[in-house]
């Protein structure tokens, strides 16, 4: 493992190579986190953690030889304590009810985006940081740790760098729009940069306000399209 100030060691598994690529690409691009390995099987990813011995495995469940979630009790069997990040196309509620029994950290749908990743990475850094650090004198102390570690801020507090007035005229845009919204129309609608609304937009994901698809074109990255969520 890690040193607690240190790089976050992340094995990729995913059956598909090019994916594991991908998957990879966006890790690396989140600080802490460095990724030491990849594997394209069950067993790959079992010989892998115990090789490398990384604090985080991002795992798909659609593995050729064994379902994912049949790899977690392997890996604890074996004496592993690394966290598990599940990625996968599954969405059968078996499979995610399945992956909370075995407590993954979290569980992304394919397909998705940096964006996607991004911030589900940092939450984990996040409560990891809390987890190794905290000091439990009371009952106060272990609540600070376990409320909140994948929750979006409590009440009216937005992240550093957004204000309420924009976020204000941002909700207005989705709840008006006819139909789905992209950061580029949001920005044009409100006059701001695209960068910006996509923060907003982003932000209202990640609270549960807005919902976000995937428009996939016929060249380039697929446009992310949002909707208020009523």
């Amino acid at each position: 493992m890690t040193e607690l100030a240190g790089t976050i060691d992340v094995l990729v598994v995913d059956d598909d190579f090019m994916v594991a690529r991908v998957h990879r690409t966006f890790v690396e691009r989140v600080a802490p986190f460095r990724v030491v390995g990849t594997a394209h099987t069950g067993e790959q990813a079992i010989e892998a953690v115990d090789a490398l011995r990384p604090d985080l495995v991002l795992l798909d469940l659609y593995l050729p030889d064994l379902f994912g979630l049949d790899v977690i009790p392997r890996l604890r069997t074996a004496g592993h304590d690394c966290d598990v990040m599940v990625i996968t196309a599954a969405r059968e509620a078996d499979a995610v009810r399945g992956a909370v029994r075995q407590g993954v950290v979290d569980y992304l749908l394919k397909p998705f985006d940096y964006e996607d990743l991004q911030p589900r990475l940092e939450r984990y850094a996040t409560q990891r940081g809390r987890l190794l650090t905290t000091v439990v004198r009371g009952q106060a102390d272990v609540d600070r740790v376990l409320s909140g570690a994948f929750a979006p801020p409590a009440g009216g507090a937005l992240p550093k760098g957004l204000s309420v007035e924009t976020a204000q005229l941002v909700e207005r845009a989705l709840r008006e729009a006819d139909g789905t919204v992209s950061a580029a129309e949001a920005a044009t609608t409100i006059g701001i940069s695209r960068v910006s609304a996509r923060r907003y937009l982003e932000y209202f994901h990640a609270i549960g306000n807005a919902d976000v698809a995937l428009r996939y074109g016929t060249t380039g990255r697929p446009e992310r399209r949002y909707t208020w969520r009523a």
